[in-house]
């Protein structure tokens, strides 16, 4: 096993405005347990309003640098590209690592041969635990799953990845382009790869659970959108409705989930398994929306091929 001591990581946060919750997520970071001669933080402001030089300003590990180019993925591609670590550790502005996230990650990333990625937990935690809303449930249950991403999908949501340097220099950085789901189009390209890719429980991060519709709807959206822009080629129509019916049951799947949380009041079951269902048809919509918005251009394209052809 390589030795920790030796090894220097840059952790990479995007943020656009979100001031306040980048200083706790700083102050947490500034407070590790890895020596401070090893590791630095590098901020990238995405064209934020609020004043996010001094915020960093107040934190002796934190750096600022700036990306003009809108997106989260665009942003950590600016963070890389400046970054001095060789180990790179990756959250976000509202997210609070806890005090030994980089030494277990660097330790989990050193640990496994050949690892590509380390996905930590991420532990979403509720603005009054005793009472949450219903929205906030849905989001603990519905995103940042690390290890169903990892072992369903081979990706890690980078609000709590670790990986090396070296990894993106040989599968490409993030997609710029994609305002949702880089993560995972850049997961699936390093598990291509060949690399190992691991769930790690003890590399944590807390994050705040979604506590409005429109947060939980837009994210819905955001995903949705992210996903149907990676898709290399049209499907056929067919394809095309057949996928869409398979995922209409996706919510009954998660009704086993709901029935079997003893923590949730028989009228709390019914609204999540109803929210469940009604989030899935807003994602369908969309996809259905996106489709039928495609359908110029690939018409176009047959256009353009059939003259080439003759």
């Amino acid at each position: 096993m390589v030795n920790n001591s030796r090894s220097f990581v840059s952790i990479i946060i995007p943020v656009y405005n979100d001031s306040q919750r980048l200083a706790t997520c700083l102050k947490s970071l500034d407070s590790q347990t890895y020596p401070k001669d090893l590791y630095e933080i590098v901020v990238v402001d995405n064209n934020s309003q609020e004043d996010i030089k001094s915020i960093v300003k107040q934190f002796n590990q934190a750096r600022i640098t700036h990306e003009s180019r809108g997106g989260s993925y665009a942003a950590r591609n600016k963070g890389i590209s400046v970054a001095k670590g060789k180990i790179l550790g990756f959250t976000d502005s509202d997210c609070i690592p806890a005090a030994d996230w980089i030494e277990k990650g660097v330790e989990k990333l050193l640990q496994i041969p050949n690892c590509g990625l380390v996905a930590g937990e991420v532990k979403l935690f509720f603005k009054n635990p005793e009472n949450p809303s219903i929205f906030e449930v849905y989001d603990s249950m519905n995103f940042l799953r690390q290890k169903y991403y990892i072992d369903e999908f081979n990706f890690g949501a980078t609000a709590n990845v670790f990986t090396f340097k070296e990894v993106f220099e040989i599968v490409g950085l993030f997609n710029s382009d994609l305002k949702s789901g880089g993560d995972k189009e850049w997961g699936q390209r390093v598990f291509l790869c060949g690399y190992t890719q691991v769930y790690a429980e003890n590399v944590l991060v807390e994050h705040p659970a979604r506590k409005e519709w429109k947060e939980i709807r837009n994210k819905a959206i955001r995903v949705t959108e992210g996903l149907c822009k990676q898709e290399k080629e049209r499907k056929s129509l067919i394809k095309f409705i057949i996928e869409i019916l398979r995922e209409l049951k996706y919510p009954i799947k998660r009704f086993s989930d709901i029935l079997n949380n003893n923590s949730l009041g028989i009228m709390q079951k019914i609204i999540l398994m109803y929210l469940f269902v009604y989030i899935q048809h807003i994602r369908s919509g969309k996809k259905v929306e996106l489709y039928l918005k495609d359908i110029p251009n690939t018409y176009k394209l047959h256009q353009h091929k059939e003259k080439l052809s003759n």
